[in-house]
């Protein structure tokens, strides 16, 4: 009997040692280890190879079929010498159409009612976004489309027709960036840099290049448009998370 009751506290004695080290594993577990987590930034601008224009013709008359007649016409030229430009037909998609009445409002006088809106006519707009490959091109293009019959609009955003390799710069600048203010950080606080426990991408903005040109009805030249690209500028963020040292 004595044999068997001492096995049994040496069975209660290895449950309770069992108990007591998984409870102080769990516990060091849920205890956060040292880290540091910080920002870094990179950018890389490059010039761009590819313009999107976006070209609008906008035509009144008295009535909806003969402005929708006449937008129709114009932009058809435009459409064809597009094509005469070299510009290929999947980079030319129509962006909007619509068709406004346009109204006149007599003067009210004395505080009546007055009399009710006039209808005036009709004006219907026709947008065409235009990708143009070529940036040496973008000028003759709008100098082209004004003089066949585009007379609003104009806005031009400049970009890359394949960034990857200007982003996977600006990414690894990023990275090196949170590196070096880990560093800086923790040799300001007198501890050591371990590995990296964690990297995330915060934030990736592609900033192509937009300009607008306005009064294009006003545009009368037998050159073509200056035009001036630029350059784009690429950013990446991210987030690094690294273990500290003592």
């Amino acid at each position: 009997m004595k044999i068997v009751s001492e096995m049994r506290s040496a069975a209660k004695f290895a449950l309770l040692l069992i108990f007591y080290l998984v409870a102080h594993l769990a516990q060091a577990n849920d205890e956060p280890s040292p880290r540091i987590i910080v920002s870094g930034e990179g950018s890389v601008d490059i010039a761009p190879d590819m313009a999107v224009l976006v070209l609008s013709v906008n035509r009144e008359a008295a009535t909806a079929r003969e402005a929708l007649t006449e937008n129709s016409a114009a932009m058809s030229k435009v459409l064809a010498a597009m094509t005469g430009l070299g510009i290929d037909k999947r980079d030319l998609q129509t962006a909007n159409f619509d068709i406004q009445p346009r109204y006149t409002y007599p003067n009210r006088q004395g505080g009546g009612a007055g009399e009710p809106p006039r209808l005036v006519g009709y004006v219907v707009r026709n947008s065409l976004s235009v990708r143009v490959r070529d940036i040496s091109r973008v000028g003759e293009v709008l100098d082209t489309s004004v003089t066949l019959g585009v007379n609003e609009g104009g806005s031009i955003t400049f970009g890359n027709d394949d960034p990857s390799a200007a982003i996977t710069k600006a990414r690894v600048k990023a990275v090196d960036d949170a590196l070096s203010k880990a560093r800086t950080l923790a040799d300001a606080a007198g501890v050591g840099l371990g590995g990296v426990l964690e990297i995330s991408e915060q934030n990736y903005s592609p900033r192509p290049a937009p300009m607008v040109a306005r009064g294009m009805m006003a545009m009368d030249s037998a050159e073509s448009v200056p035009i001036a690209s630029g350059e784009n500028s690429y950013k990446v963020t991210v987030s690094v998370t690294l273990a500290l040292t003592q």
